[in-house]
């Protein structure tokens, strides 16, 4: 008998190169959201990203502009191009993943984004979700929610404030995800729920096949 999951949709925060968790809840729901009606929350995955380095898990952040009013709202963040982020986050890529199987192959999709400027986080944010999801041949859709609820039905995964890149949870997209290679597997341990980056660099067309196997961490 298939096991029926407690949820049938899921709703996500904006994310820059979001964590594999993201990915893992998406390709199994059925109805999948993006919440478009929240305030921005510092040192989240909103702007922030984990990849795989020779020292263990590296922080990418993308700056933000200072916005005025308490409670900015997610979509009116701007990116602060005073500083060389882009730059900075592309050569990290390339030092971590550039003996990767994948990266090469990958790599013109994404360093695009690294050579042209957008105003909004949720832009850029937005546009390269969609450039990853078809590299993982994911033709899946995000609706935007119209307003914001502090709480959702429990047949909804709320993912917005559950997984967070600097406090540990115990929710069940924390657990440890199954080994894959990785390139410094040689010398440090698997590091679980990095950026879908490194997974894409690693297993290349078989990532798809390793998120369709995770069914059993979002039970």
């Amino acid at each position: 008998m298939t096991q029926q999951k407690p949820y049938t949709s899921v709703l996500f925060t904006t994310a820059y190169l979001p964590p594999l968790a993201y990915f893992a809840a998406f390709f199994q729901a059925e109805q999948t959201y993006l919440e478009s009606a929240e305030h921005y929350l510092k040192q989240s995955y909103r702007n922030r990203c984990l990849i795989a380095s020779a020292e263990g898990p590296k922080a990418l952040i993308i700056p933000i502009r200072k916005y005025t009013s308490e409670g900015a709202l997610i979509r009116d963040i701007r990116i602060d191009y005073t500083q060389n982020w882009q730059a900075i986050h592309w050569k990290s890529l390339e030092t971590s993943y550039n003996t990767s199987p994948f990266f090469l192959y990958y790599r013109d999709y994404l360093e695009s984004f690294y050579r042209k400027s957008f105003t909004f986080l949720w832009d850029f944010n937005l546009d390269l979700w969609n450039v990853l999801c078809s590299l993982l041949k994911i033709s899946k859709t995000l609706t935007f929610t119209q307003r914001y609820q502090k709480e959702y039905p429990s047949d909804c995964l709320d993912l917005r404030n559950s997984l967070h890149p600097k406090k540990p949870t115990s929710h069940v997209l924390t657990k440890d995800f199954p080994p894959y290679t990785q390139v410094f597997s040689d010398r440090c341990d698997f590091i679980s729920n990095l950026s879908i980056i490194d997974l894409l660099c690693n297993k290349g067309n078989h990532s798809l096949d390793y998120l369709q196997g995770l069914a059993n961490f979002i039970l």
